[in-house]
C-alpha cells in the first residue's frame, strides 16, 4: 500500500518534469543559418529560414541576431505557426539596401502578417532613407518608399527596446491588429524627412504605446480609422508633426475612432501638438471618447488643433463640409508655450459640429503672454484655469 501511494506521488512530478522539458524554448541563431554581420552580404534567406524553423516549432522559439550589421531585402514573415511565442532578439542592426529603388515600390521592408504571439526585443532597423528623401526634395520622379516595420492582421504582439532609423516612409505600422504593446521605442529621422510617421495605428484594437521617444519629419504618432482602445503614455515627440488622430473621413464609408488616451507626453518644437484632422467631405466616420492629459508643449506651432477642413489642393471636397462627427474630447492639464499667437483652434464641421469638448486646467502662452483661441462650430465646457480664454 505504501509503495502504491509513493508511485501516485511520483508520477505527477515526472509528468510535470517532462512537460516542462518538452516546452523548453529553442533558439535559432541567424549566424548558424548563414547570415553575415558585415552589412554587405544579403542575409534575408537566413532570417526567413530562422522564421520557418521557429514557426514550425511546437516549443516557444527565439530568433537571435548577434551584434553586427545584417543586410536585408524585403522580409515577409507569416503563417499559422505551431506555437504562439516567437521572439526576435536583435542585438545588431538590420540594414535596408542603400539603393532606395530596391524597396521603393514594395510597400513594406519588414512585414509580419497573420501572426500571433510575436515579440521583437532590441535592435536597430536602419531604413537608409536619406537618398529617397533627397530624391523627393529634388522634385524628381521617385518611388513612394517602404514602411520599415509593419504588422498586419496579427494578435498579441510586443515590440520593446527597438530603434527605427531613417525609414524611407512610415517607421512602424500597426494595421488590423489586436493586443499590441510597443514600449521603449526610439524613432530617429530628420525633421525634413517626408511621410516618415513614427508609429501609425489603424483598424486595430487594444494597442498600447509606452515610454518612447520619436523624432521624425511627419506625425510622431498617427491614428487612423477603425482604431479603438488605444493607450499612449510617456512619449516625447520632436521634431515632428505631433500626435494626430487622422486624417479621417477620406472615404464615404469608414469606421470610427474611439476610446483613445494620450497622457504624459511632451512636444518640443513640433508643427502640432495634439491634433484631430478630418477631410472636408462626406463620411460616416466619427471620433469619440478621447482624453489628452498631462501634456507639455515647448515652442509648438499649433498646440491644440481640431481641423475638419483638410482638403489638399481643394479637390473632391464638395461644400468643404466634413461628415465626421467629433464628440467627447477632453483636454486636461495641458501646459506650455506656443510658437504662434493662436494656441488652441477648433475648426469643426458646419453640418456636424464638435460637441462635448472639455477643457480642464489648460495654460498655453505665446511670448510670455496668454495665447489666443479660435472656435468654429464647436461646443463644450471648461473647468479650472483655462488659458487662452475658452471660445467654446
Amino acid at each position: 500500500m505504501v509503495r502504491h501511494i509513493n508511485l501516485l506521488l511520483v508520477f505527477p512530478l515526472l509528468f510535470n518534469f517532462f512537460s516542462r522539458s518538452s516546452a523548453a524554448p529553442v533558439t535559432y541563431n541567424v549566424l548558424s543559418l548563414g547570415a553575415k554581420p558585415d552589412g554587405k552580404t544579403d542575409s534575408t534567406k537566413s532570417f526567413v529560414s530562422a522564421w520557418t524553423a521557429a514557426c514550425g516549432s511546437k516549443q516557444p522559439a527565439t530568433i537571435y541576431a548577434p551584434p553586427g550589421r545584417y543586410l536585408l531585402q524585403k522580409a515577409y514573415f507569416s503563417g499559422k505557426c505551431k506555437n504562439n511565442a516567437i521572439t526576435f532578439h536583435i542585438d545588431g542592426t538590420l540594414v535596408a539596401p542603400s539603393d532606395y529603388n530596391v524597396l521603393g515600390n514594395v510597400g513594406n521592408w519588414i512585414l509580419f502578417e497573420g501572426v500571433t504571439g510575436v515579440s521583437i526585443r532590441g535592435g536597430i532597423l536602419d531604413g537608409q532613407g536619406t537618398g529617397l528623401w533627397a530624391c523627393k526634395a529634388s522634385g524628381r520622379n521617385c518611388p513612394s518608399g517602404a514602411t520599415t516595420l509593419s504588422f498586419s492582421n496579427s494578435n498579441n504582439i510586443v515590440v520593446s527596446g527597438l530603434t527605427s532609423l531613417n525609414s524611407q516612409m512610415f517607421h512602424i505600422v500597426v494595421n488590423g491588429c489586436h493586443n499590441v504593446k510597443a514600449q521603449g521605442i526610439k524613432v530617429l529621422a530628420s525633421g525634413g524627412s517626408p511621410n516618415t510617421d513614427g508609429i501609425h495605428v489603424q483598424l486595430s484594437s487594444s494597442v498600447t504605446i509606452l515610454n518612447s521617444k520619436i523624432s521624425t519629419g511627419d506625425d510622431c504618432l498617427s491614428i487612423g480609422a477603425g482604431t479603438t482602445n488605444l493607450w499612449i503614455e510617456n512619449v516625447a515627440c520632436g521634431p515632428g508633426h505631433g500626435i494626430s488622430i487622422g486624417s479621417l473621413g477620406k472615404d464615404l464609408q469608414e469606421p470610427g475612432v474611439q476610446n483613445v488616451t494620450v497622457k504624459a507626453v511632451t512636444f518640443k518644437g513640433t508643427q502640432n501638438g495634439v491634433r484631430i484632422k478630418t477631410w472636408g467631405r462626406p463620411s460616416s466616420g466619427f471620433v469619440s471618447g478621447v482624453l489628452f492629459q498631462h501634456v507639455i508643449m515647448v515652442n509648438v506651432q499649433n498646440p491644440v488643433v481640431i481641423d475638419q477642413n483638410y482638403c489638399p489642393g481643394n479637390i473632391n471636397c464638395p461644400g468643404q463640409v466634413s461628415g465626421v462627427k467629433i464628440r467627447d474630447v477632453t483636454y486636461r492639464d495641458i501646459h506650455g508655450t506656443s510658437a504662434t499667437p493662436v494656441a488652441m483652434k477648433f475648426d469643426c464641421s458646419k453640418t456636424n459640429p464638435c460637441s462635448g469638448i472639455t477643457l480642464e486646467d489648460v495654460k498655453l502662452t505665446y511670448q510670455n503672454q496668454p495665447a489666443a483661441a479660435s472656435c468654429a462650430n464647436a461646443g463644450g465646457t471648461t473647468s479650472g484655469l483655462v488659458v487662452p480664454t475658452s471660445c467654446l
